[in-house]
């Protein structure tokens, strides 16, 4: 199926240089699903593909991940083409996070008569949804408070946890078929991220072998993690993935 996972992003919140955390499934080179549209992500998403995202996963609702919904309503709200068009996946819990966040301020535009979702196709999931005949899973992670982070898999293929602490259970049962696993990890861990030692005690070596480390700090702090023996993205790096399983592939694209 040639599946590809781009970092357009690999930073925490205070590391804009490194770009806002963010990855895009594409297929034999065109972008099927973005995950996440931080400040810094949409204009790496427009620099490099040209084009205005069609399928946005958000996996919560910090600003670092979602800071570009506002600067994507307005490029997608004045181009009739394509308002109304982009799908944004986002868990049922987060709906109201979302809504808070990005979407309540009392006039969208200063002439008014416009909604923020006017320009969206919001799409709330639970379980999983499927997206250009691929059934995603979604679980929760740890980060901050319950029910308020979910990451996404796609069985076979690759798993992406968001902002978490180590969540070895959810793995064992989303990413238990070889999938790549992008993952949060920051050199020193604390209450609301993974950091080295939290992986080395809470994962098998096996698992280990197939994290790709992101929202880190700085470059010196990647390198202190490759030391270590751990594969750490870089901003724009493109990792080649193993198609999805059959049960996960709708019969038209298998």
């Amino acid at each position: 199926m040639n599946l590809a996972l781009r970092f357009l992003g690999v930073g925490s919140a205070d590391a804009p240089e490194l770009g806002s955390a963010c990855g895009v499934l594409e297929r034999a080179g065109e972008p099927l699903l973005m995950i996440d549209c931080g400040p810094e992500a949409l204009r790496a998403y427009l620099e490099h593909y040209r084009e205005l995202p069609r399928a946005i996963y958000i996996t919560h609702t910090h600003m670092d991940h979602v800071g570009g919904l506002e600067r994507l309503f307005y490029r997608t709200w004045f181009d009739p083409s394509r308002r109304g068009d982009v799908r944004l996946y986002a868990h049922a819990a987060l709906v109201p996070l979302l809504q808070a966040r990005v979407a309540d301020y009392p006039e969208v535009l200063a002439e008014g008569g416009v909604n923020f979702w006017d320009a969206f196709r919001l799409v709330a999931v639970s379980r999983g949804f499927w997206c250009e005949g691929l059934r995603f899973d979604v679980f929760p992670t740890r980060h901050h408070a319950p029910a308020t982070s979910f990451g996404l898999a796609l069985g076979g293929s690759f798993a992406w946890t968001g902002d978490t602490r180590p969540v070895p259970e959810m793995l064992a049962a989303y990413a238990s078929r070889g999938e790549q696993v992008a993952h949060d990890c920051a050199l020193h861990g604390n209450p609301s991220h993974t950091g080295i030692d939290d992986l080395e005690r809470e994962y098998p070596i096996e698992l280990r072998r197939r994290l790709l480390l992101y929202h880190y700090a700085s470059e010196a702090d990647a390198e202190a993690m490759r030391e270590r023996g751990l594969r750490v993205a870089r901003q724009g790096e493109v990792i080649a993935l193993a198609s999805p399983a059959a049960d996960v592939t709708a019969a038209a694209v298998a």
